[in-house]
Formats: structure tokens, C-alpha cells, sequence
């Protein structure tokens, strides 16, 4: 039987493992298809999994089951998120990926234990004119190609100016625990910062009055906040060095964008998580 996995928690959070060896099912939580989501032990972890078949196709609402189930159980249990869309194949391959990488899960869920993630959205109105954003023909000679090209790449760095600066005022005002950072041009010629900050869950309601300051104090700038999250970007960070290795029954589809599992904010960018 094959395993759709959603997340890796710790097996003290949930009581009702104590007292089994074998799966068994969470109360009211329903995962991926609609099919019950189940708590699989694995030494001092607890796999959150739910019968998977591989004919089954994943599509976006699979995605926010995804991402709602990995919510649930972050309510209890500091977790570390599967990448949407990881299948196993087999109880074998499920126990053979988690006990290579028992240590080091062990070790990262120390590390974000009593943590989330709040996520910062900022649209700056870029600093230079659109007709500046036309982009250079492929070939070209002469003064005036060499002057436009001269001038692109002015504008460039004048973005990576303002965009590092706005980044180091929101570091400055909310002093995460660690922060992770991304930028991009849209059509329109404003500038975007998507900013993931690490911080203490007790420190939620202090982090959101801070936002509330930073929006007054930025006018210019329209700012977007939503949390609190998983700690998906630095689930990413601590794992570079270990990857569960599944044998997926189905082709595993890139990570979806958090703009399907927060109504409030768009992240363009794919949520990393284990792979």
C-alpha cells in the first residue's frame, strides 16, 4: 500500500501513539482524495501520512488539502513539511527513508521547536520610468545601443539598491530569528519582496503590532502580511544536507506556491520543503 506524506512531527505531541506500534488514524482530519489521514510511528517521530492510490490524480485542491493538513498538525507539533506531492511506495521505503535521516530530522526539529514563520509581502513602486523597462533588441551597434545598454543596467542596480534597503528596514524593525529574502520585477515596473522571517511563537501578536508601525511608517510602499506558518523556507535551510529519498507511485510535482494555501498573500515563488 503506498503513503502520501504530508509532514514529520514529533511522536510526543501525540499521545495516542504511546500506546501503538502500528498507523492509526487522526480524528477529523482528512487529507489528500478525501482519504483519512493517519499517524505512523517511527521511533521518536511521527510520520503524518494517508492511504494513497496512483491513480489518483493530484491537482490544486490537493494542494490545499496538503498544506491544510500540514496547518492542523502544526497546532500540535513542530513539523517538518514533505514537498507536496511525495508518495511512497511501500511501508519498507517509507521506514528505509525516515531511519537514514532520523538524526538529523531529530536535530532540525530541536532547532525550530517553539517557532513559525511570518510572511511579508511588499510592492514598491519601482524607481525608474517604464519606458525604461523596454527590453534591448538581441543584436545591436552604435552609440545608441551602447548608451541604452549602459542605462539598463544603471536602473538595475538602482532596484538592487532600493529593494536591499527595504529589506534591511524591515530586518531592522522586526529582528527575526533568521530571515529569508526574494525579489522580482513585475510588468507593471513595480518591484515585489517576498520576505519569510523566523521568529518565536510566543512573539506572534508583538510581530503583528510591528507590521501595523511599518505600514505607517512606509506609505510608499504597500505591504502584506500573513502567519502564522509552518516553518516552511527554513525547513528548507536546515536540509540541504539530508533528503528523504521516497520511491513516488506517481510523478512528484514541483511544490505548489503559497498562493494556494494563503488567501491573503501570493508568494510567487515555490515553498520549499523536504524533498
Amino acid at each position: 500500500m503506498a503513503w502520501y506524506a504530508y509532514c514529520i512531527g514529533e511522536k510526543q505531541a501525540f499521545p495516542e501513539l504511546s500506546r501503538h506500534r502500528k498507523p492509526i488514524p487522526m480524528d477529523s482530519v482528512v487529507g489528500v482524495s478525501g482519504n483519512q489521514v493517519f499517524l505512523y510511528p517511527a521511533s521518536d517521530l511521527a510520520i503524518i501520512v494517508s492511504e494513497h492510490n496512483p491513480a489518483d490524480a493530484l491537482n490544486q485542491k490537493s494542494g490545499v488539502d496538503h498544506a491544510r493538513v500540514i496547518a492542523d498538525c502544526f497546532q500540535h507539533s513542530t513539523v517538518l513539511p514533505f514537498r507536496f506531492g511525495t508518495v511512497f511506495a511501500d511501508d519498507e521505503s517509507l521506514r528505509k527513508s525516515i531511519r537514514s535521516n532520523q538524526r538529523q530530522f531529530l536535530t532540525n526539529i530541536d532547532k525550530l521547536r517553539g517557532k513559525t514563520e511570518m510572511h511579508l509581502k511588499i510592492f514598491v513602486d519601482d524607481c525608474c520610468s517604464k519606458e525604461f523597462l523596454k527590453s534591448l533588441p538581441a543584436e545591436g551597434v552604435g552609440r545608441e545601443y551602447l548608451t541604452n545598454l549602459r542605462e539598463n543596467a544603471t536602473r538595475q542596480r538602482e532596484r538592487q539598491t532600493r529593494a536591499r534597503a527595504v529589506s534591511f528596514q524591515m530586518h531592522r524593525l522586526f529582528m527575526p530569528l533568521d530571515e529569508e529574502v526574494s525579489c522580482r520585477l513585475t510588468e507593471s515596473g513595480r518591484m515585489v519582496l517576498d520576505i519569510a522571517h523566523l521568529i518565536d511563537r510566543k512573539f506572534v501578536e508583538r510581530y503583528q503590532n510591528k507590521f501595523s508601525t511599518a505600514s505607517l511608517m512606509m506609505r510608499e510602499c504597500q505591504m502584506q502580511l500573513s502567519g502564522p506558518w509552518p516553518p516552511y523556507h527554513f525547513v528548507h535551510s536546515l536540509t540541504r544536507g539530508a533528503h528523504v529519498q521516497p520511491q513516488p507511485s506517481v510523478p512528484v510535482p514541483a511544490p505548489l506556491p503559497m498562493s494556494m494555501v494563503a488567501p491573503q498573500v501570493n508568494m510567487a515563488e515555490p515553498v520549499p520543503v523536504l524533498v
